[in-house]
């Protein structure tokens, strides 16, 4: 299998669609053609988690495709694919994955690739990124450092009305101590830790918000398209913490996405021990 040569920069964006991402990606425009590579491993993982102090028990689901010394990854809803996936996937060229596969394997392979073609250790080396480390600990203290370091991205007046497309209780506590309101919406909870209403209506949410966080879950949804265009029409920033698709939020950098927290494989709640993650920034900030 001929593999991808990382670049040592990341190029402007000019992306405005996923599917447009994927089209590129299909043609060459970023990198060897995805019909000369092969998806060697495909993963399917389920767990459950409820932090200290909460009462919320988060349940998610992840796909990953192994390219070369890669992984990408993308969450998806209950039920959506099946364990049968990694019998199979494994194998597939990844132009057949990019193709034909359900929507979050997809950005799985999509994933994957660009982060093989990229690396995101490359990117901090050069320094188009920066390298946070997350420290060694339980999951609490994990969390609160991962969430700590994704608000870190948002450059607010006090005040600013904060939309959270995908809510997660640690994240909400970080953008109030930014001094933010948030605004939270999930398809999954109706109320926060503290009791805040959740909204199902992500349009109400990006109309009011002065700044949007949205998680890599939007690309497994399909709505990722949705906030990008509403961010980029009202002129407000977008920041996407990413453990799905960490390289594909990375590649709209520029064009609707502001900055990016990036998280490879493996997520912080796989590991106790320190793991990084990646924070990208235009060149105006977030």
């Amino acid at each position: 299998m001929t593999q991808p040569t990382p670049a040592p920069a990341l190029a402007p964006s000019t992306v405005t669609t996923v599917d447009g991402l994927i089209a590129a990606v299909l043609a060459g425009d970023h990198g060897p053609l995805p019909s000369a590579l092969v998806a060697t491993s495909v993963f399917w993982i389920h767990h459950g988690t409820r932090l200290a102090g909460g009462d919320t028990t988060y349940l998610n689901q992840y796909v990953l495709v192994r390219l070369g010394g890669s992984f990408g990854g993308c969450a998806f809803e209950a039920g959506e694919i099946d364990p049968s996936v990694c019998r199979d996937s494994s194998g597939t060229p990844l132009d057949v994955l990019l193709r034909e596969a359900p929507r979050p394997l997809r950005i799985a392979a999509l994933d994957a690739y660009l982060s093989e073609i990229r690396p995101h250790r490359v990117a901090a080396a050069t320094d188009a990124a920066e390298a946070v480390a997350l420290p060694a600990g339980t999951p609490e203290v994990r969390a609160k450092a991962r969430d700590a370091a994704i608000a870190g991205l948002l450059d607010i007046e006090q005040g600013a009305k904060v939309g959270l497309i995908g809510v997660v209780n640690p994240l909400v506590a970080a953008i109030r101590a930014r001094g933010g309101e948030p605004l939270p919406c999930d398809f999954n909870l109706r109320a926060t830790q503290w009791g805040d209403p959740v909204t199902d209506d992500m349009h109400e949410v990006l109309d009011r918000a002065e700044a949007v966080v949205a998680t890599g879950m939007t690309l497994s949804n399909g709505s990722f398209d949705t906030v990008l265009e509403r961010c980029r029409s009202r002129g407000i920033p977008l920041i996407v913490y990413a453990q799905s698709g960490s390289a594909v939020a990375r590649a709209f950098l520029g064009s609707g996405v502001t900055a990016v927290s990036a998280e490879p494989f493996p997520f912080s709640q796989f590991s106790a021990e320190e793991t990084t993650l990646y924070r990208y920034r235009t060149a105006g900030g977030a």
